[in-house]
C-alpha cells in the first residue's frame, strides 16, 4: 500500500478521534494478524571496527597475527573461544564480546569473514596491477558507508534495503517498511518509497500535542494541519511530509503503547534503548499484521586511529562490550518473545582496519572486514567465506606497502543479497537490486538454515 493512500484511508480517521490499537492493527493495510513476519535488523557500527580484533585464528594463523600487529593483538588466553573449526581454523572473539561467542556456540551466530564491496572478483596482486575494476571512493568514511548501504555511485540515491522492498508482492507492503533510528537512512531508502524514523522511547508528543490521545485538542488540530491542501507545490509538499511524520509517529506510539517490556539485559547506554526499542515494537507489528520490516540502527566511534585498546569509552575494547551487551539481550528478548525464527540481525561497517598497527595505538582505514549475523534461521556455529592470510604484504594484502588492507573474498553484494532473498525478494530480481552480482558465479552465501 502507497503511503498516500493509507493516509487518505485508514490511518487520518484513526487519528481524527476513532483511536486504539485494534482499530489501527484492522486498518493498517487490510491484513489480519499473520505468522508470515520477517525483519531484518542491520547494526552499522560507524567509523570502521577493526575485525582483525573482533574474529581471530586461534590455530598456526594466530602466530602471524601477532606477528602483525604486537602492540594490538590480544593474547591467545584472552580470546573467548568459538567451538569447532570452519574456514579452515579455529577461531576466537575480542574478550569483550564472549557474550558473541556463547551464541555463535548455540548455534544462533554466524561470522562473515573478509566482506566488502567488490564490483567483480578480485586478488590482491589483481589490484595491485591495476588489472580489475574496484569501488570508487575506498577508505572514505561517507562513501564506503553509502556503498556498504548500496549507493552505485551515481545520482540514484537509493540502498540496497530500500530497493528490496519495492520488489516484495503488495501483500508484503505495509506502513514502516523501511525504518531508521537516526538520520541514516541510505540502506533503508527506496527509489520512490519513503522511511520511516523510530527513535528511542517513540515520540509521543508533538509539543502539547499528545498521540496517544487522538481526542485530545491539540492533537486534533495538528491532524487538521497534516490534511490541509495547497495549490503551492512547495507548501503541498511541507504538509505531505508533516502528514506523513504525524501518522508514523502514531502508529509507534500506538504500539508502544502496547508493547510488552523486553526481557533482555539492556543497558541504559544508546544502543541498548535502540534495540530495546526495536524489540518492544517487532511482536506488536507482526499482531498488526505487518509482514516486512527493515530497521537500520547505526551506532558507535570505531574510527580508532590510536588508543583502540584500554577502558576509555571511545576505544574499541570498551565500544565492543556496550555492543555485545545490547545485542545479546536482543537476541533474549526476541527468543522470549516467540519471534527467534523471524528476527536477523547484521552487524555491519564501512570497513575493516589494517593489520599493521598506526603509530597512535591504533588501525588506519582499510578494506575487507568481518561481520556477524544472528537469529534463530541463521546457520550458526560457523565462518562463512574465506578468512584471509593474516602476513604483511601476503597473498590478500592489496596495499603496495604491505601494509595489510585485505581484499575482500566475498561482496557486501552477496551478503545482502542472501538476506534479501530470505525477506522473499525472488532469486530472478536480485540482479534488480545488486546489479554487480552479474559478475559473481554465486549470487548468495549460505547463511540460513535449509
Amino acid at each position: 500500500m502507497k503511503r498516500r493512500h493509507f493516509l487518505a484511508g485508514s490511518a487520518l480517521p484513526l487519528m481524527t478521534g476513532l483511536g486504539g490499537l485494534s482499530l489501527l492493527s484492522s486498518s493498517s493495510s487490510g491484513l489480519a494478524a499473520t505468522q508470515d513476519y520477517k525483519a531484518l535488523v542491520c547494526l552499522y557500527l560507524n567509523g570502521g571496527n577493526d575485525g582483525n580484533n573482533t574474529l581471530v585464528p586461534t590455530d598456526a594463523a594466530y602466530n602471524d597475527y601477532s606477528a602483525a600487529r604486537p602492540n594490538l593483538a590480544h593474547p591467545k588466553n584472552s580470546l573467548a573461544n568459538l567451538a569447532g573449526s570452519s574456514a579452515g581454523h579455529t577461531f576466537g572473539v575480542h574478550p569483550a564480546i564472549s557474550s558473541l561467542a556463547d551464541l555463535y556456540n548455540q548455534e544462533r551466530l554466524a561470522w562473515i569473514a573478509n566482506t566488502g564491496p567488490l564490483i567483480v572478483p578480485a586478488t590482491a596482486q589483481q589490484v595491485i596491477d591495476k588489472a580489475v575494476q574496484i569501488p570508487s571512493f575506498l577508505m572514505s568514511h561517507s562513501d564506503q558507508t553509502a556503498i556498504q548501504q548500496g549507493w552505485g555511485g551515481d545520482s540514484d540515491t537509493s540502498g540496497w534495503g530500500g530497493r528490496s522492498l519495492e520488489l516484495l508482492p503488495a501483500t508484503m507492503i505495509n506502513p514502516l517498511n523501511a525504518v531508521t533510528m537516526d538520520s541514516n537512512r541510505t540502506l533503508v531508502l527506496g527509489k520512490k518509497s519513503a522511511v520511516s524514523f523510530l527513535s528511542s522511547g517513540g515520540v509521543q508528543y508533538w509539543g502539547s500535542a499528545n498521540l496517544a490521545s487522538p481526542r485530545d485538542y491539540w492533537t486534533q488540530t495538528l491532524n487538521n494541519m497534516a490534511r490541509w491542501q495547497f495549490s503551492n507545490s512547495y507548501e503541498s509538499e511541507y504538509a505531505s511530509t508533516l502528514s506523513s511524520s504525524l501518522t508514523d509517529s502514531t502508529i509507534i506510539t500506538n504500539a508502544l503503547g502496547s508493547a510488552v517490556q523486553p526481557t533482555g539485559d539492556f543497558g541504559t547506554d544508546d544502543l541498548s534503548q535502540k534495540l530495546k526499542t526495536i524489540a518492544s515494537v517487532m511482536p506488536v507489528f507482526k499482531s498488526m499484521g505487518y509482514r516486512r520490516q527493515i530497521f537500520l540502527v547505526t551506532w558507535g566511534s570505531f574510527d580508532t586511529h590510536y588508543d583502540q585498546l584500554g577502558s576509555g569509552a571511545r576505544t574499541q575494547d570498551a565500544q565492543l562490550g556496550v555492543m555485545a551487551r545490547a545485542v545479546s539481550a536482543f537476541d533474549k528478548s526476541n527468543r522470549d518473545a516467540g519471534i527467534d525464527m523471524e528476527v536477523t540481525t547484521l552487524q555491519m561497517s564501512e570497513f575493516g582496519r589494517t593489520l599493521r598497527p598506526a603509530s597512535g595505538g591504533g588501525s588506519d582505514h582499510a578494506w575487507g572486514n568481518h561481520w556477524f549475523v544472528m537469529g534463530g534461521a541463521v546457520a550458526g556455529k560457523q565462518v562463512i567465506g574465506q578468512f584471509p592470510s593474516l602476513v604483511l604484504g601476503g597473498n590478500d594484502d592489496s596495499d603496495p606497502g604491505g601494509g595489510g588492507r585485505m581484499v575482500p573474498s566475498t561482496s557486501t553484494d552477496q551478503v545482502s543479497a542472501s538476506l534479501m532473498q530470505w525477506m522473499g525478494v525472488p532469486s530472478d530480481q536480485l540482479l534488480t537490486v545488486f546489479p554487480n552480482l552479474v559478475n559473481f558465479k554465486s549470487k548468495t552465501v549460505p547463511i540460513f538454515k535449509t
